[in-house]
């Protein structure tokens, strides 16, 4: 393990005589003297013995946690052990944007299986296939609606504040202005809304669940938004989308969101999934890839990468997103874990989150954590802290219970399916002794 260079020394010199060079140097002699570095000064390698007892120390330092109280965009959900297994098969694993649909029959089929499960779960008509995560199909949601004349979105602060800052981001290059709608008892003010809108609004963007756990009127926004012509992005959690009414239903234009929660586990932060689906009239608009059924000239049933002509491989300059790839392996993982569960799986997970959420928050409030906002909410709620948060999250990472999210104002609490009655008792009981 010396050398993780594959060719030998006589190979590269064989290499540098057939492009009429001599030395390795003479690669790099555009470059000016002072910019070049003749070592890098590394340590030595590490032998594979070393390397592993070097990784298991540092392993070793993190902390698991028994239970855990934490969302805020990624959650803790139970994942079937026949969805790791057909995410594990070697025949997916290396999988990569299909372009040549007569040798990717497999993979085309499972990323259009995943679309369709997306856009039956949103309502929608069409679904890509899949960006980056969350965040960043917001913002690409955003930049398709966005044109000459309308350069404005208008974004509920009760988005995840890190989706904010990516869309702030997405849009400092084409020069779309984000401007901030506030909130009203923890929900989008609705008549601040109204008044924002104007004709250079393009969008509007609505989370919900939003970042409190509170379910917003969305139809309302909607209706609000189409008034002005604008169109309405919903962004949504994808297990609260088997509970409530779809972006569909509720008249959005755009659905977006965070796939974390169909069955990719939390993996310090990544690789997640961000969805996106679309009405049928915005469908040319819709970035990144799209797989699309046809038949062959036999008449069999085929899959194809469709509406390419709109994509920035084939035409650039009109191109309204540079997004160049998909997350092939965790939209599989997504449609593996949907297929596993069904429908019934889904509204149970969801049903499952709710209730165990509300009584998190009723055996909270009766230790002293009384609840922030009033109102519908999913798995997420934020309660005062009449000590310092952080203290009170260290006592339960003592514990070996991960706590809520430290928000201003006092702690964003999450439960889902795996949080036992036992779990949430130990959780408020544990509270009430430092409270105390």
């Amino acid at each position: 393990m010396g050398s993780y260079v594959p060719s030998t020394e006589e190979e590269r010199l064989e290499m540098l005589r057939a492009i009429g060079l001599e030395r390795m140097d003479e690669l790099f002699a555009s470059v000016p003297e002072p910019l070049r570095v003749e070592t890098l000064n590394l340590d030595r390698g590490l032998s594979e013995l070393e390397l592993q007892r070097e990784m298991r120390y540092i392993a070793g330092r993190n902390r698991v946690f028994r239970s855990i109280f934490r969302g805020a965009g990624a959650y803790n959900h139970y994942i079937p052990a026949v969805v790791k297994s057909v995410a594990a098969k070697e025949r997916f694993l290396t999988t990569y944007t299909p372009y040549q649909a007569e040798l990717s029959q497999g993979v085309l089929q499972s990323i259009f299986e995943y679309q369709t499960m997306i856009a039956e779960l949103t309502g929608m008509d069409a679904s890509n296939a899949s960006v980056y995560d969350g965040a960043t199909a917001a913002a690409e949601a955003v930049n398709m609606l966005v044109d000459g004349k309308r350069r404005v979105a208008l974004v509920s602060e009760g988005v995840h504040p890190m989706t904010i800052e990516t869309l702030k981001t997405y849009a400092d290059g084409p020069g779309v202005e984000i401007r901030l709608v506030p909130l009203k008892d923890g929900r989008t003010d609705l008549d601040a809304l109204k008044g924002m809108l104007c004709d250079s609004c393009a969008c509007v963007l609505v989370q919900s669940p939003n970042f409190f756990g509170l379910i917003e009127d969305a139809e309302a926004a909607a209706n609000i938004a189409h008034e002005r012509r604008a169109k309405l992005i919903l962004s949504m959690n994808p297990t609260a989308c088997a509970l409530y009414k779809s972006p569909g239903e509720l008249g959005a234009d755009v659905a977006v969101g965070e796939g974390q929660p169909l069955g990719l586990p939390l993996s310090f932060g990544g690789a997640y999934l961000g969805f996106m689906a679309c009405k049928a009239p915005l469908l040319r608009k819709l970035p990144g890839r799209i797989v699309g059924r046809t038949t062959d000239r036999d008449g069999k049933r085929a899959f194809v990468l469709t509406l390419q002509a709109r994509e920035q491989h084939i035409r650039r300059e009109k191109a309204s997103s540079n997004i160049c790839s998909n997350q092939a392996l965790c939209a599989m993982t997504a449609a593996a874990y949907m297929a596993a569960l069904g429908a019934s799986g889904l509204t149970e997970v969801a049903s499952q989150c709710h209730a165990k959420a509300a009584y998190l928050r009723e055996k909270l409030a009766e230790v002293g954590l009384k609840p922030i906002h009033e109102g519908e909410f999913f798995h997420e709620f934020a309660t005062e802290c009449p000590i310092d948060p952080e203290k009170l999250l260290c006592a339960l990472a003592d514990r070996g219970i991960l706590g809520g999210l430290p928000v201003e104002g006092g702690i964003l609490w999450c439960a889902t399916e795996m949080n036992s009655r036992e779990d949430i008792d130990e959780v408020a009981a544990a509270v009430g002794e430092v409270l105390q």
